[in-house]
């Protein structure tokens, strides 16, 4: 398994938001039991804010926050995709979610499961781990 890192694009569903994540070609993601996560099957790709760009579709953002406000959960205002936000466990970068990158450049997906349902317990601090540039 190589750490190299490639670029993966990705987007919503009705294609108006499209991004693209730089990661490697094997991927490392986190499955969160969350109310929000578990209700929709988000993969969770964290990466740092400078190896994600959003290429279109700024203007279709939406935002949802709830609880403590510091996540910030963008979807699509028209396909209502969450294809990416910024997670409260790393409100210095991103979570992508490995579903919505395109086919291709993905050569395979290592899942941890995180606790999300006692998320102050398993994220002392209320952050996760510092990510790497």
């Amino acid at each position: 398994m190589s750490d190299d890192l490639i670029k993966h694009a990705g987007g919503c569903h009705c294609g108006r938001v499209r991004f693209e994540v730089t990661a490697p070609a094997h991927l490392e993601v986190s499955e969160c039991d969350c109310s929000m996560c578990s209700r929709t099957g988000y993969l969770h790709l964290i990466v740092p804010k400078s190896r994600f760009r959003l290429l279109s579709g700024e203007d279709a953002l939406a935002t949802y926050q709830f609880n403590t406000r510091t996540a910030k959960h963008y979807f699509c205002a028209s396909c209502g995709i969450k294809s990416f936000y910024v997670p409260r466990s790393h409100p210095e970068g991103f979570s992508v979610n490995a579903r919505c990158l395109d086919e291709g450049t993905i050569t395979g997906m290592t899942v941890r499961r995180i606790d999300g349902k006692n998320w102050e317990k398993s994220h002392p601090g209320g952050r996760g781990e510092r990510l790497e540039e």
